[in-house]
């Protein structure tokens, strides 16, 4: 089962492919997004990646969390669900 990965504190100049790329050394990467202002289309500094199983995910989440993307140290935890009411 895929798992969604919660990714903060990125460079505005992050884009998917960059992001997909460094996550896909833990493991088959579904999808990277980097979420963006819809009115000016930039980065809001943060993206989430969805990898193919658990253990893939939690590799990496324990491997890039506090690490450098384009010069900003990242936090990388386990996505949450969004609160329902």
């Amino acid at each position: 089962m895929s798992q969604k990965i919660y990714v903060g504190n990125l460079a505005s100049s992050v884009v998917n492919e960059a992001l997909a790329e460094k996550f896909s050394k833990y493991g088959l990467v579904y999808s990277a997004k980097v979420i963006t202002d819809r009115e000016t289309k930039r980065s809001m500094g943060f993206a989430f990646v969805e990898m193919a199983s658990k253990e893939e995910a939690e590799k990496a989440i324990m491997s890039l969390n506090g690490s450098v993307i384009e010069g900003k140290l990242i936090n990388v935890t386990e996505a949450q669900k969004p609160f329902l009411h």
